[in-house]
């Protein structure tokens, strides 16, 4: 198993792997490396003829070889995606177990010419990889996708600024990086919207902090006490000001999925007899932010906390993977968690 800082540097020596696997709680470093690999295997001029994704909730050992063993057109190499692959996880049924010993055995047997990627994600922080990942490292290439923090953050984080043309304080960057959720699907969202504020004009703390995104996490707070309320309409209120505000749909959901997670965590901890200062702690969190939590958890049970991440999980892809109305999919998540 290998960090993304090797499998980077691998990348630059064009060390390249017949396959890899890929866990980690950030999709979006991991979908980062992923095009990075994409487009140092592939002739961007056949990309959309070498390159397959499949859906790892809905796919069979006969789709994965028949996607790996047709030949690369133009190209020398083609690649085959195998995104969440959630057979990978410690605990699945039979059926996702049998994939996994499939997909296992055939590792031996794969083309030279085809690169195959599988990624699944954490749910949480504390999460490990799987003793499956142990097993398959030796014959896959495992990459762990830590989240990002400290300096590597910050350069990140003003490399996504530059990129777009903005120049950015490095004391402004450390406050933008120590005021928004560390993850980078969100701080890719909350760069646009800064650099949209700032138009021809450079970025000061006064700017960050008019665009932090604390509101719309009060207001996430609030749409899921209205969810445990059992008031769906009040909740759907609170979605459409998030997006007349002009929050991303993906980044609402991102927060959303984000508050069930921290309401099981503290839940769990709270049934494990830790107190707020403890789960404070663990979970980084302001003290007085945690105790709002410990009495917003109480309203749910851990079987419903459960559920409704596994909605959230279901709602981001369908909307990554379906031309569904994104509005509509949040709306009947809103809709299903209430009624949980």
């Amino acid at each position: 198993m290998i960090s993304m800082d090797i499998f980077e540097s691998d990348l630059k020596k064009n060390s390249l792997r017949n396959s890899y696997v890929f866990f980690g709680i950030d999709e979006f470093i991991i979908k980062e490396g992923i095009d990075s690999l994409v487009h140092k295997s592939i002739d961007e001029n056949f990309k959309e003829l070498n390159l397959i994704r499949l859906d790892g909730n809905n796919i069979k050992i006969e789709n994965v070889i028949n996607a790996c063993e047709t030949l690369p057109f133009m190209s020398e190499k083609k690649v085959v995606e195998i995104y969440r692959a959630n057979f990978l996880r410690e605990k699945v049924d039979k059926e996702s177990l049998k994939l996994f010993e499939e997909i296992n055995s055939y590792l031996d047997n794969l083309p030279p010419y085809c690169i195959l990627i599988l990624y699944y994600l954490a749910e949480d922080d504390r999460e490990k990889p799987s003793k499956k990942l142990n097993k398959i490292d030796k014959k896959t290439c495992v990459v762990k996708a830590d989240k990002l923090k400290g300096d590597k953050l910050y350069k990140k984080v003003q490399s996504m600024f530059e990129i777009q043309g903005k120049s950015i304080e490095k004391s402004q960057i450390k406050f933008f990086c120590e005021n928004v959720d560390n993850n980078m699907s969100i701080i890719s969202s909350e760069i646009d919207k800064l650099i949209n504020y700032t138009e021809g004009r450079e970025i000061k703390k006064e700017d960050i902090i008019a665009m932090l995104p604390y509101k719309s996490n009060n207001d996430i707070f609030n749409l899921v006490d209205f969810l445990s309320q059992k008031r769906p309409e009040k909740a759907i209120s609170i979605l459409n000001e998030l997006i007349f505000r002009g929050e991303e749909m993906l980044a609402i959901l991102s927060m959303i999925e984000r508050q069930f997670k921290l309401l099981f965590n503290i839940k769990a901890g709270m049934e494990n007899h830790k107190d707020k200062v403890t789960l404070a702690r663990e979970l980084n969190l302001n003290p007085f932010i945690c105790e709002k939590l410990m009495s917003q958890s109480k309203k749910f049970s851990l079987k419903q906390l459960k559920k409704c991440m596994e909605l959230c999980l279901n709602t981001e892809r369908n909307i990554k993977t379906s031309t569904i109305d994104k509005k509509t999919e949040i709306e009947m998540l809103i809709i299903s968690t209430a009624l949980c």
